[in-house]
């Protein structure tokens, strides 16, 4: 479910990306990718990680960490540039700033922490996980540990 929302929102950030390639600015996809990666964040944060570092997997989450800081400022840039006159040339380079960064995060996470997860987690930390995977949503104001 985890590695799903990876694809999800990276093929809503490449179809905003694939659009600015041709000149024209359409945040719709971006602003509906940034709120799923903030949200996936967050989960993450809240209960994926505590886990795993307290099953001693401290280095790859501390990793994992400042790269959701890298990306949270990255989308920070780009919805910052989309409020005002969106400049494309600047869009176009966070775009693809963005894209890099979830490449490199997302393979780590996958082939590194996801693996572990079904070893750290207990019962009830996994239903924790899954109940927020249906139905939560972002706390207001919550902003990455790293941000």
């Amino acid at each position: 479910a985890l590695e799903r929302e990876h694809h999800e929102f990276d093929e809503e950030i490449e179809v905003f990306t694939a659009k600015l390639a041709t000149g024209a600015v359409e945040p719709a996809p971006l602003r509906h990718a940034a709120v799923a990666l903030r949200r996936h964040i967050y989960l993450e944060e809240a209960f994926l990680f505590p886990p795993l570092r307290d099953a001693g997997l401290v280095a790859p989450i501390f990793v994992m960490l400042r790269e959701h800081g890298q990306l949270w400022r990255t989308l920070d840039a780009i919805e910052h540039d989309l409020a005002l006159q969106p400049d494309v040339a600047t869009l176009q380079r966070l775009g693809k700033e963005l894209v890099v960064q979830l490449q490199h995060h997302n393979s780590k996470e996958e082939q590194i922490v996801y693996p572990q997860a079904g070893l750290a987690l207990d019962e009830e930390a996994t239903e924790r996980l899954r109940a927020f995977l249906e139905s939560g949503v972002l706390p207001e104001g919550w902003v990455c540990e790293r941000a």
